[in-house]
């Protein structure tokens, strides 16, 4: 019963890290316009470490162990460098729905990468959810004619992966070393590098950006780089990395209702169709049961 519960708020944790991260490409695409793609891409981190910094001190965190820091290498590459950056260069030509759509291929990445990193064996119950979530998201794309990738397509494909890989590691990692510290860590690990590339590109013309470029960019650093992947972290740990992925089918649903209020960005009825089929995938895939890999030992 204790279990289930778990589960459970593990399941609703992902839910509001998905919800978080469903405001992040249209944040990005308002950021960009008048930040750059540097400054948006890794001036976030270099923000949220200044925020991370502080957590950690005030709370007297130890330092991770060096096969944890190995696994933060992996989260910061996807998390903190690849995924912000790769997006942030492809919203400067994509509209948010076309980047929603390709990131709803994230929790097939992820469900793949965990079976790998974290011992998990999806159900074909899972496996069937996913297809149903895919071929979704990719009908979508072809009725609005995504069919033809261009470079900013191949970004955002390569971001999913990686950030897929990010994904996974982290949620394993989060059951040893703490929910919000995976994310702290990774961007205490890839902030000072940031710090040149962005001094760099920064310019007085950018003190004159509009109000709604500055709430982007700080809700960017604050909340998409840092206290988001705190609740989607949480959630992989309680309620296990492939059941609580398939929420983020989800996600480029929401990214598109989002686009709508903030960007003005067309809603059609096509869109609220094939939302409903994703939700009943991502329910379906909810209730699939995950099996862990037993090793076996031989005998001598």
């Amino acid at each position: 019963m204790l279990g289930e519960t778990r589960e459970k708020f593990g399941l609703f944790l992902g839910l509001v890290g998905v919800i978080c991260f469903s405001l992040t490409l249209p944040a990005t695409s308002i950021a960009v316009e008048y930040f750059g793609t540097t400054v948006v891409g890794l001036g976030r981190t270099v923000v949220a470490a200044i925020l991370v910094g502080v957590v950690l001190i005030v709370r007297k965190e130890k330092l991770p162990s060096p096969s944890q820091f190995k696994s933060l290498l992996i989260v910061a590459v996807g998390a903190v460098l690849g995924f912000p950056l790769l997006t942030s260069w492809a919203m400067e030509s994509l509209p948010v729905s076309h980047g929603a759509v390709e990131v709803a291929l994230l929790p097939l990445a992820t469900a793949g990468f965990a079976m790998f990193r974290a011992g998990e064996i999806p159900s074909i119950k899972f496996w069937v959810s996913s297809i149903i979530g895919s071929l979704a998201v990719i009908m979508y794309a072809l009725h609005l004619g995504f069919g033809q990738l261009q470079l900013a397509d191949l970004a955002l494909l390569a971001a999913v992966i990686i950030l897929g890989l990010s994904y996974a590691e982290g949620g394993k990692l989060a059951k040893e070393l703490g929910s919000w510290q995976v994310i702290a860590w990774a961007i205490m690990i890839g902030a000072p590098f940031f710090i040149i590339p962005v001094g760099l590109n920064l310019s007085t013309e950018m003190l004159h950006a509009p109000i709604q470029a500055w709430v982007s960019l700080i809700y960017l650093s604050v909340v998409s780089q840092f206290l988001a992947y705190v609740a989607w972290y949480s959630g992989m740990a309680m309620g296990g990395i492939a059941r609580v992925s398939q929420i983020q089918y989800l996600q480029p649903f929401l990214m598109i209702v989002f686009a709508t209020v903030f960007l003005d960005e067309s809603i059609t009825s096509f869109t609220l169709v094939t939302a409903m089929i994703v939700v009943f995938s991502v329910i379906l895939g909810k209730n699939a049961p995950v099996t862990k890999k037993v090793a076996v030992s031989g005998k001598s």
